[in-house]
């Protein structure tokens, strides 16, 4: 069982930064992917990035360029440092870990945090 528990969202002005990061329980954490997700009012969730237990790094053509992933296996966690945020950014985002045997890029997760409320002012 992993539990994740993300944090650092807020309120920022267009062209501002926000770093969010997930802490994650448990000891085998480096083995999973490790991925961010969004869900803006009366939209449906999606993919903002993950990277995997290998390194290997995906993000969704919305955020190229603005968004980095990172993780950190010696303290469990994940990182999501967003640049040149826009008011279309504003959505609860969403921690998640893949075991290796999902499909995680057609999005099959394992375990969700609760969300951390990023919004964007234009």
């Amino acid at each position: 069982q992993v539990q994740l528990v993300e944090s650092g969202g807020g309120l920022v002005q267009a062209g501002g930064s926000l770093r969010l990061s997930c802490a994650a329980s448990g000891r085998t954490f480096s083995s999973y992917a490790m991925g961010w997700f969004r869900q803006a009012p009366g939209k449906e969730r999606e993919f903002v990035a993950v990277v995997m237990w290998t390194g290997s790094i995906y993000y969704a053509d919305s955020v190229k360029g603005r968004f980095t992933i990172s993780r950190d296996n010696a303290k469990n966690t994940v990182y999501l440092q967003m640049n040149s945020l826009k008011p279309e950014d504003t959505a609860v985002y969403y921690c998640a870990a893949a075991e290796q045997t999902r499909r995680i890029l057609r999005g099959e997760y394992d375990y969700w945090g609760q969300g951390t409320q990023v919004t964007v002012s234009s």
